[in-house]
């Protein structure tokens, strides 16, 4: 299964250190997570991406812009199957990025797209509309409809932005040492602080911050920031 880390600073910082750290932890990970990776950073009002079909450790980029949001997504596909860069998370969609991290098992629930994240992100869109755009309620509502019609939820982790908040759904049944989410906030001085979730616990170079587990079955939002 996938693995996620979005993080939201109160100032722009430099997201290739945490790139890399994130980019280790994957490729130490007991599962394979080499199917292609994405990044997502804000830059003004709007979401620029780079995604690639070759493992996050192997295509890592020399420098991106700061920024004060971004969301990085590496992709274990699901039997080794559609792996094309168009599958790759983030997903961009209206003012959102989207990324998923786990496994649903029969799923009784029809909703247009090629993936199974695709087809959350169609719903999830659907719901925010319906919810005049509260994205946490939409999130919420979408936990409670796909437990309800999915014969066994192994997990569904979820990440999404608007460009100012980011709304993290935890939803795991088994192995928590793998699908706990965790987040943190990292002091980056004068007063600033960096706000991190992420499925891999980080150490990022000088800095080693203090992970607390996102309890199970939760939905909650990081903060707002004013512009990215």
């Amino acid at each position: 299964m996938c693995r996620i880390l979005a993080v939201q600073a109160d100032e722009p910082v430099d997201p290739v250190p945490w790139i890399e750290a994130f980019a280790e932890r994957c490729r130490a990970s007991r599962e394979y997570q080499g199917d292609g990776w994405g990044v997502a950073w804000r830059e003004r009002d709007a979401w620029l991406r780079h995604r690639s079909v070759r493992p996050i450790w192997d295509d890592l980029p020399d420098v991106l812009p700061g920024s004060r949001l971004f969301v990085v997504h590496a992709r274990s596909a699901f039997r080794n199957e559609g792996v094309a860069v168009e599958n790759n998370m983030p997903f961009l969609e209206q003012d959102l990025a989207f990324a998923f991290n786990g496994e649903l098992r029969g799923v009784r629930l029809a909703a247009p797209g090629d993936t199974g994240a695709a087809r959350l992100l169609h719903l999830f869109t659907r719901f925010r509309a319906s919810a005049a755009g509260d994205g946490l309620a939409a999130l919420a509502r979408l936990d409670g409809v796909i437990a309800s019609r999915t014969d066994y939820v192994r997990a569904l982790n979820l990440v999404i932005s608007d460009g100012r908040s980011i709304w993290v759904n935890a939803h795991h049944s088994e192995d928590p040492d793998y699908f706990t989410m965790h987040h943190a906030w990292v002091d980056l001085g004068h007063g600033a602080v960096a706000r991190a979730v992420t499925s891999e616990r980080l150490s990022l170079p000088g800095v080693e911050p203090r992970w607390e587990a996102i309890p199970n079955h939760t939905t909650q939002i990081l903060g707002e920031v004013a512009t990215c």
